[in-house]
């Protein structure tokens, strides 16, 4: 995969065909892509390296940057503008082999500062015939995080829909991003699903600093 070329913002309810009013809130979209224009973060151990885990630094939207890790076939995310606590300390995922989409929408204000996102993760969960992942039971979560900014220098997942049990899965997600995640309280509150769940959305592992420990 490469690098989007360009970022499109797009009214969030241009796709419906209604006229969204001026206010509306808009979307963002940029890759996941890591060949290219990225930075390893930290360094790496000879363990991490024969494992093939990273933790990357990658272009983001403008000048918020995407934070990728992956360690023993889990990936974790991060956006925007972080403390060395949270990039150092947090790691949530899910407990089963898991792998992100290929495209972030970024939730932007009425001002154009991103200020949630939305990230499909895929949960690979094993078939109990053969105990291996197949596609038949991979679910798939859409993943909302709050993105730091450079005030506050915060972020966090903030909450989960299961794509596959919702039909409206993507309007919860895009109202839970513009009306919860910019404001959640990160270390101080875990994120949980919202909507149906079902028995392939996989388990979340809570994995956050204690950031009133650093002040």
């Amino acid at each position: 995969m490469t690098l989007r070329a360009s970022i499109i913002a797009l009214p969030a309810l241009a796709v419906l065909g209604i006229n969204a009013p001026a206010h509306a809130r808009e979307s963002a979209y940029t890759s996941t892509a890591t060949d290219k224009g990225c930075v390893t973060s930290g360094t790496p151990t000879p363990e991490d390296e024969d494992m093939g885990n990273v933790s990357l630094k990658c272009p983001g939207y403008k000048d918020y940057p995407f934070y990728f890790n992956a360690y023993d076939n889990r990936e974790s995310t991060y956006f925007g503008h972080l403390s060395k606590e949270i990039l150092d300390g947090a790691g949530e995922t899910f407990e089963t082999f898991n792998y992100i989409g290929d495209k972030i929408e970024w939730r932007l204000d009425d001002h154009g500062v991103p200020r949630a996102t939305i990230l499909r993760y895929m949960i690979q969960n094993l078939n109990p015939d053969t105990s291996e992942p197949d596609k038949a039971h991979e679910g798939q979560v859409l993943v909302i995080s709050r993105v730091g900014q450079p005030d506050d220098m915060t972020g966090c997942i903030t909450a989960y829909v299961d794509a596959l049990e919702n039909k409206d899965a993507n309007d919860i997600a895009r109202k839970l991003a513009d009306e919860q995640a910019p404001g959640f309280p990160c270390g101080k509150q875990q994120p949980k699903f919202h909507g149906k769940t079902g028995k392939l959305s996989g388990y979340p592992v809570y994995n956050y600093p204690d950031l009133s420990a650093a002040k």
